[in-house]
């Protein structure tokens, strides 16, 4: 049986997996490999699970059975992914041509790869986002906060003002609301 209000806030912490009668040794194996969520544990093929220090393919198995109660992986209907979807979430880009392109804006919920040449307006794109997430979702924005985190270097929080100021926006809130890191290399 699914938990219906677990399922919509997010991933589950792999903590869960006790309630379903795995010991608090073997989460740690995992927490230890790196599966932090039920989710990671679902998506994982059972053949890298196994090569966790300590688990068992027994125990293995009672893992999996155990994350795939608490998670549903499950089919369901066209019409009900459609209602689903009805609520989805579109971020303005700026660009009312760009959005219509789009179909609505950049989709929320999802990894949206930008690519390509130097100079063609990635980066602006990304800091409008970082001001347009913040409007209301009836302006086309998300009611929300953003995360930039910066592979490149090219993040400037002084180009966030004019774009507040463009759509009536606190600028000083606007930049309370970005959260900001610099990403050296994977590993971080």
């Amino acid at each position: 049986m699914i938990d219906e209000q677990e399922e919509d806030s997010g991933p589950t912490p792999v903590m869960r997996l006790e309630e379903h009668g795995i010991n608090a040794g073997d989460i740690k194996k995992l927490q230890d490999a790196g599966f932090n969520t039920v989710e990671s544990i679902c998506f994982t093929p059972k053949k890298a699970l196994v090569l966790v220090k300590g688990l068992s393919e027994a125990k293995v198995d009672k893992i999996i059975e155990a994350a795939n109660k608490l998670v549903d992986l499950g089919f369901q209907t066209a019409g009900a992914y459609f209602e689903t979807r009805k609520n989805q979430v579109y971020l303005s880009t700026g660009s009312k041509n760009l959005d219509t392109l789009l179909g609505s804006g950049i989709e929320t919920g999802t990894i949206t790869e930008i690519f390509g040449e130097f100079r063609t307006g990635k980066t602006q794109l990304c800091h409008t986002l970082c001001v347009t997430c913040q409007l209301p979702i009836k302006d086309g924005g998300g009611a929300g906060m953003a995360m930039y985190i910066d592979t490149e270097g090219t993040f400037r929080p002084e180009r966030l003002v004019p774009i507040a100021k463009r759509y009536g926006l606190d600028e000083q809130i606007v930049l309370d609301n970005v959260a900001y890191a610099r990403a050296h290399n994977t590993d971080q």
